[in-house]
């Protein structure tokens, strides 16, 4: 039985079928739960493109996709669950380098980037701010 897609996931879909609200997106991924694999207590990234994505999973199945690729073989993969708004509002701007979320990279036609810009993560994170001596952001 195929277990019924988050909210998350719902508003993913809509986006990538041309008919989602950005707004109502970003608003659903900060209050979902996400999960967050780690290994040795960090939390799984990547680099991409200049920018360092935190990997992140919309429910336990779309980590699962993820894991038979990526996972530490027999064992389970180990994971956080953290609410969208803490990863783009404190881990990614802790991470001292452009830094965005990515949500369900296992999952071609379900993933969905959300990039270190404003509306997204703080301003001091962004790379779309002015940089102004002692101002917000940091440059283009």
């Amino acid at each position: 039985m195929e277990q019924p897609r988050t909210a998350l996931a719902e508003r993913i879909a809509e986006q990538r079928a041309g008919a989602g609200d950005p707004r109502a997106l970003v608003g659903e991924m900060r209050r979902s739960v996400l999960l967050v694999p780690s290994v040795d207590g960090r939390l799984w990234s990547a680099h991409s493109g200049g920018v360092r994505w935190v990997c992140a999973f919309t429910d336990e199945t779309a980590l699962a996709r993820f894991a038979l690729h990526h996972g530490p073989g027999d064992r389970p993969m180990d994971y956080a669950a953290l609410r969208g708004a803490r990863i783009v509002d404190e881990i990614v701007p802790s991470l001292g380098e452009p830094a965005g979320l990515a949500v369900d990279i296992a999952d071609e036609d379900g993933s969905m980037f959300f990039p270190p810009v404003t509306g997204i993560v703080p301003d001091g994170a962004a790379l779309d701010t002015e940089t102004t001596e002692g101002g917000p952001g940091r440059g283009r």
